[in-house]
């Protein structure tokens, strides 16, 4: 039985918006897997960064897939090492990448193991995450949170920008 996931897609360095429809096509080769939506991209500040550095493009895109959760985080961990992005040990959150492919929501499933938690813990947070969601699944839902769309006033103070470059046709 297929599943919609949302993976959200970030980049701040190395050509981001080119690097973000790389990332989409490969996401569209996943075995038993189809792309059925992206969002267009967002022009974003990094959030809780400690450092000044390059602001961020953001999208969000939604597969209907067969795979279970783990398998495709391990396909997007592929996609990102393809990239350049080497994940380690004490890795510094919020630092800038190549390339951050976060699985957001899987259906309406909870899971929270040690290194996979759906719904992604600090997507409610985000409004690089919430409005590319919502441009895309309008009625989404956080499990255990609610309605997406009830977050975005809890983040209006993060800037947002979308861009005229498209990501996925």
């Amino acid at each position: 039985m297929a599943s919609v996931a949302y993976i959200g897609l970030g980049s701040n360095l190395g050509h981001p918006r080119r690097r973000l429809a790389r990332a989409l096509t490969e996401l569209a080769r996943l075995p038993r897997t189809q792309l059925v939506a992206a969002s267009g991209n967002y022009l974003t500040a990094p959030v809780g960064a400690g450092e000044p550095q390059p602001d961020y493009v953001n999208a969000v895109a939604a597969l209907r897939t067969a795979l279970a959760p783990g398998a495709v985080l391990r396909h997007l961990r592929a996609i990102e090492r393809r990239h350049g992005r080497r994940r380690q040990r004490g890795e510094r959150r919020n630092a800038p990448r190549l390339l951050d492919l976060d699985l957001l929501l899987f259906g309406r499933r909870r899971l929270s193991q040690s290194r996979l938690i759906v719904p992604h813990p600090r997507m409610h947070e985000r409004a690089f995450v919430l409005r590319p969601l919502l441009d895309i699944a309008p009625a989404a839902t956080i499990p255990g949170r609610g309605a997406a769309r009830t977050w975005l006033r809890s983040v209006r103070g993060q800037r947002i920008d979308r861009t005229r470059t498209a990501v996925w046709r």
